[in-house]
């Protein structure tokens, strides 16, 4: 990576950092008055959001409160089918959200991690943390400072690894996928979910100053996608696109997707566009030397 690749690098993560240090410090970026930062506030609040994208009420009631900030395009959780004593990773984890969702499933004998490169955000997710253990007697979960292109983590030390609309968002996204190949176990599994293009995007949308912390710009095709999960080692690789996602933040009269809307050709729709995508994918399993086998 050459100087000036370096630089632009390191001005998106300032952007991104100083986005999600002020929805840490304000609270929700969802807020009726369209105040706040990715994806712009609306009229939906968070936990009606949350639970369009598929979080139960009762998933959300027994979270700390404010850690739900209406960040969310998917519900990775959910795509991970978490066990009982798993250790599980989160990239961009903000306030805890779906780490302390995670430490629920995998209990007492096993861990959520989450990792975060905005110091505001661990912050808040440190302090969530003491009302979490409070609430539920468990005492299982852990925020580091870090960025998910180079994750404080051991090799092959977790069992699954969670992001939830934050991959979009990083300027070096084949070396986050190398480093979740790395972190993984062998037989570990990934589950993401993320905003994709299904089609590039008119440059007025990639230029709107808004548009990257709005986890829209920063957004890729889908088939690069595919291309950077299996380049990392990772196989088994599903995308399942959730172009409904989009279309109820439109419905909803979100600000930043009236926005999108407003530079893009007579008669296009931002679903025809932009898309939520889970994306699953496991790490190998680790092969005998000595004989070829499993």
């Amino acid at each position: 990576m050459n100087n000036t690749t370096c630089a632009s690098s390191e001005a998106v993560r300032e952007k991104v950092r100083a986005g999600y240090s002020q929805i840490a410090n304000e609270g929700s970026a969802r807020r009726s008055s369209g105040s706040g930062g990715c994806c712009c506030g609306s009229s939906i609040t968070a936990d009606r959001l949350a639970e369009q994208v598929g979080y139960s009420p009762a998933e959300l009631a027994a979270l700390p409160d404010g850690a739900n900030m209406g960040l969310s395009c998917g519900n990775p959780n959910a795509l991970a089918a978490l066990k009982p004593g798993e250790v599980v990773l989160d990239l961009g984890s903000g306030g805890g959200f779906d780490v302390f969702i995670a430490g629920k499933k995998v209990g007492a004998s096993g861990r959520a991690i989450g990792v975060d490169m905005t110091p505001d955000m661990l912050a808040k997710a440190r302090r969530n943390a003491e009302q979490y253990r409070r609430n539920t007697g468990l005492d299982n979960v852990e925020f580091r400072l870090g960025e998910i292109e180079h994750l404080p983590l051991a090799d092959e030390s977790v069992d699954a690894v969670i992001s939830n609309c934050v991959i979009n968002l990083s300027p070096d996204k084949a070396q986050v996928w190398r480093e979740i190949a790395r972190v993984l176990k062998p037989g570990g599994r990934v589950a993401v979910s993320d905003l994709a293009l299904l089609r590039p995007l008119p440059p007025a949308i990639v230029e709107m100053v808004e548009a990257l912390v709005g986890c829209v710009a920063g957004a890729v095709l889908m088939s690069e996608t595919e291309r950077m999960v299996k380049e990392a080692g990772l196989g088994e690789v599903v995308l399942n696109p959730k172009v409904a996602y989009v279309e109820g933040m439109v419905d909803s009269q979100d600000p930043f997707y009236q926005k999108i809307l407003a530079h893009l050709p007579e008669g296009a729709k931002a679903s025809d566009y932009i898309t939520s995508l889970e994306v699953t994918a496991r790490k190998p399993e680790a092969r005998c030397e000595c004989c070829g086998g499993v």
